[in-house]
């Protein structure tokens, strides 16, 4: 593998076992546009496939099949184009079986979505290839991956026809953490504080393909690939749904409204909001949203018990809160260095950070001396008094409970009288709502911790933004 290459350990480990293996193995790797699933697979396996094929995005099912025939003649196919996927899959058996091989054939099949067009039988055809032929095999590595996460967890991971359980491995690949961003930044000679890191962090999320874009300057990287005319990102959330959905019009419309209620809302206030039927349909929308990090949901704790019916949902995916809050100010090609330090990047800044704190929760648990206590985190808001709203909530097993105030700072944080006090009532909000018997722990999350003062001794655990980039 490259010697730069950042990250994906687990990832790593796991293909060297489904590699070390001695059977057959059938791999579906997903995750969103840009995270560097073709990378890795290339990467590790050295670009060796026994076949390769890359589906066309919005293409008709000729021009797929046209794709994947092309790919089956660079390794020796000479037959005429198949006429549907059956004899596809037929005609690239009869091509594996004729080649010299040793050791394993690896099969790639890149953007699996895009060759499933409307009634081609492509899964079905799939399904057959794979359960009378390759699962027959020792030497036969199957893999398929795609960006349309939706699409590869209800047509492959959790399919109920022909590939029903049939999947021996999945690897859903997430965005690169601060830690492994830092990393990836260091490789293309980029030495910045962990402060700029971070700001930085909070428009482009951690994807491999945005962060690569970027230079040594640091204001002027977002209005060169954001603001500018023609900017490389300009035009990046339109393609991350397409890419992710296959209708993604209705999905839009449910991130933006998340977008303008940062809190979230339950699936009821979203249907009201929105006009529509609180029904499967919405369920099943908000369900791909959140398995493809775009949302997150959580519940509120009532009496110590957890409500479905108060399950929010919150937008959390880190571009598409940028874009949302700075599209509309496409004012001048050097917008963001005149908006440095303003009150509307200071507000988005201090939600984007605590986005960012709850993607690192593994790296809060630890900072907390929590690695090996079971834990539930969540945020809390409640609704007789609108601003006892807690950023995040952490519940541990040993009957304790980190409630955690998130602020965003360019230096110290500095507790007020007020803000001691407006915490102190938050918290007694929190204990009489949820009739709560475990210890209440007050912790800050900030990036360069508290100033000194009388009202800072009585926070009990702090972390700050170096806590946040343990690997």
């Amino acid at each position: 593998m490259d010697k730069d290459f950042i990250g994906r350990k687990q990832e790593i480990k796991m293909l060297q076992d489904i590699k070390d293996s001695g059977k057959a193995e059938f791999v579906a790797v997903y995750g969103r546009r840009r995270v560097g699933k073709t990378y890795l697979i290339q990467q590790f396996f050295n670009y060796s496939f026994a076949f390769s094929a890359t589906g066309i995005l919005e293409g008709t099912r000729e021009e797929e099949l046209f794709a994947f025939t092309s790919a089956m003649i660079a390794v020796g196919y000479t037959g005429p184009q198949p006429k549907n996927w059956l004899e596809a899959f037929e005609a690239l058996k009869s091509v594996l079986e004729k080649q010299p091989h040793k050791g394993r054939q690896v099969i790639y099949i890149d953007e699996l979505p895009c060759f499933d067009t409307p009634k081609s039988g492509f899964v079905r055809a799939l399904g057959h290839f794979w359960n009378t032929w390759a699962a027959l095999r020792k030497d036969v590595i199957l893999i398929v991956c795609g960006s349309a996460t939706s699409w590869m967890i209800e047509n492959i991971v959790n399919d109920h026809g022909g590939l029903h359980d049939r999947t021996t491995h999945t690897i859903y690949l997430r965005q690169f953490t601060l830690a492994e961003t830092e990393s990836y930044l260091k490789t293309k000679k980029i030495h910045w504080s962990r402060q700029v890191i971070v700001e930085t962090y909070m428009m482009l999320g951690g994807v491999p393909y945005y962060l690569s874009l970027l230079n040594s300057q640091v204001a002027q990287n977002i209005d060169r690939l954001y603001f500018h005319k023609n900017a490389e990102l300009g035009q990046e959330y339109q393609r991350l749904y397409a890419s992710l959905f296959k209708s993604p019009e209705s999905y839009i419309r449910i991130v933006e409204l998340l977008g303008r209620n940062k809190q979230g809302l339950t699936r009821g206030e979203i249907a009201e909001n929105l006009k529509i039927s609180s029904s499967g349909t919405l369920s099943k929308q908000l369900e791909n949203l959140e398995n493809c990090d775009i949302i997150r949901r959580y519940v509120t704790k009532m009496g110590g018990k957890p409500k479905t019916n108060e399950a929010y949902y919150q937008l959390v995916d880190l571009f598409t809160l940028f874009h949302l809050t700075f599209s509309k100010k496409l004012i001048t090609e050097d917008y963001w260095e005149q908006r440095l330090n303003t009150p509307v990047l200071n507000t988005w800044q201090g939600l984007a950070f605590e986005h960012v704190c709850m993607v690192h929760i593994n790296q809060i648990r630890h900072a907390l001396g929590l690695d090996r206590i079971a834990v539930e985190y969540y945020s809390w808001r409640n609704s007789k008094v609108p601003r006892a709203q807690v950023d995040m909530i952490i519940e541990r097993a040993d009957r304790l409970i980190n409630l955690c105030e998130i602020k965003y700072t360019q230096s110290e944080y500095t507790i007020t009288s007020d803000e001691d006090l407006k915490v102190r009532n938050r918290t007694a909000v929190f204990v009489r709502e949820t009739k709560t018997r475990n210890g209440i722990l007050p912790t800050w999350i900030t990036p360069f911790g508290l100033f000194h003062n009388e009202y800072s001794v009585s926070v009990q655990y702090q972390v700050t933004l170096d806590d946040l980039f343990v690997g």
